[in-house]
Formats: structure tokens, sequence, C-alpha cells
């Protein structure tokens, strides 16, 4: 069997991610962890975590890093990759990754929630222009301003206590009687001179000019509504943070899910697939905590290990070698595939050799340059990325750019351009997308379903698609890899990618206070992470 083949293959490295590795490589199995951003998950923005068994005090980040090590010492393997594709009706499921193609003889989804939006008059209408969900991604956005919190948990009670590092003041809205966190967190806030909170409010609605700079509050006991203004050129910030959804539209049809969206499982945490479970936020459950996390991960596992024996005594597969611990491939917190000698780690190497093998044709990076600092680290990073494979090659634009430079323009082999662009260098959370995007104009390409691929290639007037990134931001990269899957499909759309610390005449331009932003035709401008067929139904709006 080929080294890439595995026992299980974790998708997700949260607490049920990371609990999962632990019991099934401690059981001697060959386990495979892939997380597409961050090792940690969510629970990593906690800076302290009160009421785990037998840990008095951690944080979040100090928890899950003990556990990923403690799965390593194990000899579990752990990867920084996006999953493009999965098949998982056979005994031996295939997942095709930004790192290569991975199979295992079972599969644990533990793919975690994202931020749940509340519905409030204007929260779409001035999402990343005052209203955000994202205090590590957006806070510095709001720099000496007002700041609201929405929620009373510990994600409000956390984000509001970082947002201070910025805000003028903060103010937590919160909706019950108290918080609804642990009180030692919630007592925290007394530390902090400037926050104020409001118990049993609710938001009514925000609105504004360019940015929010009126929001409508109301007493949910007493029915008084409180109309908050900003100062005549100023505005404030409105951090929403009220749970969770689940992170399941992107997994295929097959897998069962109930009318939230959730993943429906048996108590051993089976999915309607054999072979396949899933553990934390992900399924549907009564308390969404680290310890009810980390016990579906714990329970995924043990089940997983009588279906695992089973399929190698029926296929008669050996066990696999897992005497030595494996050595985790991972990204800098920043660089994401950064090495002290350059741009791309030795592990990093690695692993997009591998991927650029797999491509079905060459791909022509052509460099767009000008005299800033970011082309030169641009033509840094592409004459190491040049080398990884004889499929890459670099060439030098010639005459005048057609886009804003420095950038790299995305060709096919023939040097037809594919319409994506990175105003980048493709690092920190893009890494994933510029290999996602060199997928796609190479081949195979990851494909949306074959209704949406019908409606993209009839596009028939030209659209210019401009989203603006942060490198540290975890909402980014879909957005990038869906706008850019539409480029690729349609030869009428361009994708351009923009790093927005390099570009602020566009943050300006485009009053961001948010990422991503999008910007469909310089003119329709929306916020927030996005599939392809939201992207696609931005676009069919712009042109009408």
């Amino acid at each position: 069997m080929t080294e890439n083949l595995y026992d299980l293959i974790i998708i997700g490295a949260g607490p049920a991610g990371l609990s999962a590795a632990i019991y099934m490589s401690r059981a001697k199995y060959k386990v495979l962890v892939l997380e597409k951003e961050k090792f940690g998950g969510q629970i990593t923005i906690t800076d302290e975590i009160v009421n785990y068994p037998g840990i008095p005090r951690t944080s979040g980040k100090a928890l899950t890093e003990g556990m990923r090590a403690q799965a390593e010492a194990f000899g579990a393997e752990f990867k920084i990759a996006e999953v493009l594709d999965m098949r998982l009706e056979s005994d031996i499921k295939t997942l095709a990754t930004t790192a290569g193609e991975f199979a295992a003889l079972g599969v644990v989804l533990a793919v975690g929630a994202n931020p749940r939006k509340l519905g409030f008059k204007g929260e779409n209408e001035f999402a990343g222009r005052g209203v955000a969900y994202c205090a590590t991604c957006d806070g510095e956005f709001f720099t000496g301003m007002d700041i609201f919190v929405i929620g009373g948990g510990f994600a409000a009670v956390e984000e509001g206590m970082f947002l201070t590092k910025y805000a003028k003041t903060v103010t937590m809205m919160v909706r019950e009687d108290d918080f609804t966190c642990a009180r030692t967190i919630s007592d925290k806030i007394a530390e902090y001179d400037n926050i104020k909170v409001n118990f049993n409010t609710e938001i009514v609605s925000v609105s504004g000019d360019t940015m929010v700079n009126e929001a409508v509050f109301v007493n949910n006991k007493t029915g008084a509504e409180t109309r908050v203004s900003a100062d005549k050129n100023g505005g404030f910030g409105v951090f929403v943070f009220a749970g969770y959804v689940p992170n399941t539209k992107w997994l295929p049809k097959s897998i069962e899910l109930n009318e939230q969206g959730y993943i429906v499982t048996d108590r051993n945490q089976k999915t309607n697939i054999d072979g396949v479970y899933a553990a934390g936020d992900v399924c549907v459950k009564n308390l969404r905590q680290v310890v009810t996390a980390v016990s579906d991960g714990a329970v995924a596992a043990t089940s997983l290990e009588k279906h695992v024996a089973e399929i190698h005594e029926k296929l008669n597969i050996p066990e696999f070698e897992t005497a030595k611990p494996a050595k985790t491939v991972h990204q800098p917190k920043n660089t994401a595939a950064a090495d002290e000698n350059g741009f791309l780690s030795p592990q990093i190497r690695e692993q997009l050799k591998a991927v650029i093998e797999k491509f079905d044709n060459p791909v022509i990076l052509k460099l767009w340059r000008d005299g800033s600092n970011l082309s030169a680290e641009i033509e840094g990073f592409l004459g190491e990325f040049e080398g990884l494979s004889d499929k890459i090659t670099v060439e030098r634009g010639e005459g005048e750019s057609p886009k804003i430079t420095p950038s790299i323009e995305i060709c096919r082999a023939d040097g037809g351009g594919t319409g994506m662009y990175f105003h980048a260098v493709p690092g920190g959370h893009e890494i994933n997308s510029f290999i996602v995007a060199l997928y796609n104009a190479a081949g195979p390409g990851k494909k949306p379903d074959a209704e949406l691929e019908d409606e993209i290639k009839s596009i028939s007037e030209s659209v210019n698609i401009k989203i603006l990134v942060s490198l540290s931001c975890t909402m980014c990269p879909e957005t990038v890899m869906s706008a850019q899957q539409i480029a690729a499909l349609s030869d009428n759309v361009e994708a351009e990618v923009f790093d927005i610390a390099h570009y602020p005449e566009l943050k300006e331009r485009y009053k961001v206070m948010s990422v991503p932003c999008m910007v469909v035709n310089d003119s329709a401008v929306s916020f927030g992470k996005k599939n392809t067929r939201e992207v696609f139904d931005i676009v069919t709006a712009a042109r009408r």
C-alpha cells in the first residue's frame, strides 16, 4: 500500500479532532490530522479556561498545544491542507487536498462551526463597514473608536476584552440578566476601565452613510429603546459574537445533516456512512463545550477501532508501521509557509512538490513588477516556488501591466490568462488559496456542482472581482477560492487578491473595516466569508 494510506484521517484540529488523534494513535493506528487554518480551532482565542476537569486554569491555546503534542508523541501526523474533494462510500476513503491525495480506512469529521449572524436591520448592509465578527481580523480597523459587543458568552467576553487594545470604549450588550459564561471569565471585565455592560439589551438596527454611525438597542424587559449616534464625522463598531453555525456546506451531499446543517450521528458518533464519524461542535448535540468535544473525539476514535480492524482483515491489508512518532508539518503563525532562510520551509516544499506533480498541465506564473518592497518580496517567493517542479514556470511581464502592480498573474501552459491574480505574497492563510488557484489552472481543478458550473460558464460579459484580505484572517481563504474558482471556469471573469496591508488606497476607496472584502466591477461591495454559490449570486446581482 502507498505511504499515503492511513487507518484514520481526521479533518479538523480543534479539541474534538485532537482527542480522536490521541486515542487512535495511542492504539497504534496510523493517523493523519488535516487542518486548513490553525491547529487548535476556535478555542485558541480563549485566554482562560477554568471548567476543564482536572485543570484549574489554562488557555485555549495551551490546552490544544498540549493535546497536539500528546498526539504527536503517540505517532499522529499533522498537515496544514485544504480538503478539495472526498470519496467516502467505499471501504478505502479518498481525500484530495492541497497537500496531495490521501486515503484512509476511516474518517472523522471534526470541522467545527462559523460565527452566527443575528439578522438585525442593517446587519448585512453594514457588514464590513462597522459590523464585524472577528476581533483578531478586524479589531485594528476600529482604533480609537467606540465599540459595541453583542453577546454574553465566552467568545463575547474574551473578544470584548481583546478589543480594548484598539477601542476608545467597549460596551457589552447582553440580552440575558447576566453573562452566560463562567464567572471567573466575566468577572475580569471589572479590571477594564473602558468596558461598560448593559444587560437585558438587544440590538434592533444599525444605520449610517459609508459606515455605521447610529444603532438602536432595546431593553427586552421594559421595551425601552436607546438610540446611539456617533459624532458628526465619525462612526463606531458593532462586533457580533452570538454563537456559531456548523461548517458543513462544503461536505458531500451523501452525509446526513439535520435542518440546521449539523451532522447527524448515532451514540458512537457514526454518521450514515460506514467508516465516517463526526465529532465536536459540528454534530447534533445539546452542549457545545471543550469537554464535550473531547468526549466526542474519544468516542469516535474508539468506535472506529473495530471498523478499521475489520477493513484490514477484509482487504488483507497488513498493519501499518507506526513505531516512530510522525514529524509534524505545520506553518509558522504569520507567514504560514515561511522559513528562516526563505519563504518556503523544507516541509512545505515537500508537500508542494507532491501536489504539483498531480497537476494535469504546467502553469505559468507571470510577475508584473514595480519598485515596491512588496514587488521584491513577491519576486523572491516566486524564485523559490519555480524551483519546485518543471510544471511551474515564472516569467516577467513585458510592457505595461494590465492590472495594479505588483502582481502574480496565473496563466495556463499556452500563456493564456486564467483571470486569477495575486497582489500579495501568498503567505499566511492564503498559501492554500494560491495552491488551489494553480490546481484550477492546471487541472483537474476543484469543481462546483454541475448546475452551478453551467451557470458560471454562461457568464457572457466581463466581470472583475477584487478580494481584499489580511494574511492573518481565517475567513478570507474561502472567499478567495470561491471567486477564483469562478474565474478559472469562465473566460469572462477576473479574480484579483489584494493583501490590504499593502494597498491602503483600496481600503480607503471601498471604506473597508473588515476582511474579506469583495468588490465586483469596482462598485458592488460585500463582506464576509462566502462559498462559490454566494459569490456567483453576488456577481449575478451586480450584472443586472
